[in-house]
Parts: structure tokens; sequence; C-alpha cells
């Protein structure tokens, strides 16, 4: 009799040190079951279940901090009459934001960019110069998408309110008869609204801190910018260049590259395995399943129908059934995901002829689990029911 538990508790451990050597395939074991008292992780996967966990970046939760710095490109403000270069500029901004634990994120941002002005035409003359300079303050809301390793791809979009500076951007013009050169100057700050769209991957370094590499379009509203005359003789030169008092171009759009750090105040530290300390008598079956789902399996019908089985030869008073889940979804969600899974091992002993009086179902949710991981991560391992007769 002993050597036939012995050969069939290797045989129903198979499954599970194949799949602890290939746990990225797309199925998870349906079910195995074992007449021992109740397993560590270490009996459960040799090898593979004790081995350090990797670096894998879960959801934000609560409140972080970011800054970043890099290139502005500005593209050409313009209108019929008039039309200002910017040169390659810079940017800087920081922000203080909330991330929810389930992917999305919120924060306040302030900016700040600042481009040289190469050129503002049309200009008969030499005179140019001067700025061009943006600041505000921005409101973005963003998603993270989970890869299951230290990079983390995320998308964001932002509504705000800027100001936007020209300081000293000149032109000159020279009449008709090349005797006299009227100069008008650009220097002056108007407000709009701005929006942007964001595109950028984080790397987590682990403790709450990761690097992160983004594009950024960024863009307001149309400004309206005063324009001086500075030449010396205004009765002569009236109207040269056919320029109004008054400049609101539009193109009021940048594209920008940008890294920088964030810091998360609040990192998820992966939840510790119980020592679980079981009587000797004690027989433990494990039912595994798919990701998101309660429904039994085949095989999982098969290790029930054999605790179901122990159960009345060896005269059971008392079965445990406990429902667990991994942690890639919410806490909450998968507290409700592991009563399920529960419910429908206890129903399907009653089925096998266990009397319901005698099951004690409870649901653990993603706080027990088999191997230990980062929050987010799908672990085969961990989405199963414990069934323990006493």
């Amino acid at each position: 009799m002993a050597l036939k538990r012995f050969l069939l508790a290797t045989t129903l451990l198979a499954p599970l040190a194949a799949h602890a050597q290939t746990a990225g395939t797309a199925m998870a074991p349906a079910g195995i079951g074992t007449t021992t008292a109740a397993p560590s992780a270490t009996t459960l996967a040799p090898g593979t279940a004790m081995a350090p966990a990797p670096n894998i970046v879960g959801p934000v939760t609560g409140p972080y901090i970011s800054g970043g710095v890099g290139a502005n490109w500005r593209n050409s403000p313009q209108t019929p009459q008039a039309r200002l270069t910017p040169s390659t500029g810079w940017l800087g901004l920081g922000a203080i934001g909330w991330g929810f634990g389930n992917g999305f994120r919120a924060e306040v941002e302030g900016n700040y960019r600042d481009n040289e002005v190469s050129r503002f035409y049309p200009s008969t003359g030499g005179a140019n110069g001067g700025s061009m300079k943006t600041y505000g303050v921005m409101v973005n809301g963003y998603y993270d998408i989970a890869t299951g390793t230290p990079f983390v791809p995320y998308v964001g979009v932002g509504l705000g309110y800027v100001w936007n500076e020209i300081n000293g951007a000149t032109t000159a013009y020279t009449n008709a008869t090349g005797t006299a050169a009227t100069t008008y100057k650009l220097n002056d700050t108007d407000s709009s609204f701005a929006y942007q769209a964001i595109l950028g991957v984080a790397y987590d370094f682990g403790s709450g801190v990761a690097a992160t590499l983004e594009y950024r379009f960024f863009g307001s509203a149309s400004n309206t910018y005063g324009i001086a005359r500075v030449d010396s003789n205004p009765a002569v030169q009236r109207n040269v260049g056919n320029i109004p008092h008054y400049w609101s171009p539009n193109n009021n759009t940048n594209n920008s590259v940008l890294v920088g750090l964030r810091y998360a105040f609040n990192t998820p530290a992966p939840a510790p395995v119980p020592a679980a300390v079981a009587p000797a008598a004690a027989r433990t079956y494990l039912v595994f399943f798919d990701w998101d789902k309660y429904n039994l399996t085949d095989r999982a019908r098969q290790i029930i129908a054999e605790a179901a089985q122990t159960a009345k030869t060896t005269g059971t008073t008392r079965i445990e059934v406990a429902g667990h889940a991994d942690r890639s979804g919410t806490p909450q969600y998968n507290q409700a995901l592991s009563q399920r899974r529960a419910d429908a091992v206890a129903a399907e002993l009653v089925r096998r002829g266990v009397a319901r009086n005698e099951i004690a179902i409870s649901a653990f949710g993603e706080s027990r689990p088999l191997v230990p991981t980062a929050d987010g991560v799908r672990e085969p391992q961990n989405r199963r029911v414990e069934i323990v007769l006493r």
C-alpha cells in the first residue's frame, strides 16, 4: 500500500513540476492531489517556487512625485503677414500625483519651455533674435500597461492653463527707395488654455524608483501679442510691411522628448507566505484554475472525485475548502473570485456524495500566495483551491 501511494503521488506531482519549468505558457495545470500533510511552496514546486522574484513593476498605488528635462521643438507661429521661426529649445517639468492601484494615475504638473528665436519673417534687414517661453500648470491622466517585466509603457493626456511669452523678437523693413528702415518688435505675454498627449515607458529600479522616457505633443489656444514700432521716423515709414499693431498667430504647438525620474511612496511588497501547520493526519488536494476563471476542468473534477472518495473511505469528519487567487487584479475582485472557486469545488464534492455539513468553505483572495509575486503578476500556482481532509 505504501508503494502504491508513493507511485500515485509521484505521478500527480509530475504535471506541476513541468509547469513550474514553463511558467510562461498559456494553460495552467488543471489540478494536483497528494495524500501528505499540507505542503510548503518548496514541496509543490521544487527549484522554482522559492526562486527570487524578478523585479516587476506593480501598479502605482498612492502618492508619487516625478520630474523630467529634455529637448523642445516649437512649431513656427505665423500669420499671412509674418512668421516667427524658433530654434531647438529645452523644457523642464515636475509633478505630484496619485496612483489608484489599477494602472490609472492622475497628477498636477508644472512646466517650463524655452526656445530662442532664430528668425522673424518677412524681413529685409538683419534685425532678429529674441526668445519664446511657455510656462503653466497641467492636470494629467495616465494609464500604465503592465507587461510582467520592469518595463511599463504608458499613455496620458492633459489639460491646463499656460502663459506664452515672446521677448525681444524683432524684424526690420526697408522702404521702397532703400533710404530708411522700420523695425518692429514683439515683446509681450498672453495666456490661454493648453492640452497635451503623452506617450512614454518606465523602467523600475525597485523601492518605488523608476526612470521614464517620454514623447509629448503640447499645444495651446491662439494668443495675441502687441507689436511695437521702434523706427526713428514713423511718419516716413508708416505701414511698412503691412503689419498691424497686434499679431495673433496660429500653430501654437510643441514636440518634446524628455527623460525623468519617478518615486512612488507606497510601493506594494509581495505578501509573505504563511507557515501553515496542519495535523500529521491531514491530507491535502490542490485544484488549479485558468486565469480569471472558476469553472472546473476535467482534471480538476478527477482530483475532487479522489478527495471525495478518500473522505468517505477514511471516515473524514471535516473537509476544509479554501479558495485563492493570484495578484493580477484588485484585492476586492480577487477575494470574490477565490470565493467562487471555493464554492465550485464544494458543490462538486457534494455532487460526489460528501455531506454539505462536513465542508467548511473559506476564501483568502490574494493574501496567501503559494508563490510570492509582485502585485499585478499572473501566477498559475496561486490560482487554486485547497481541499484539506481532517
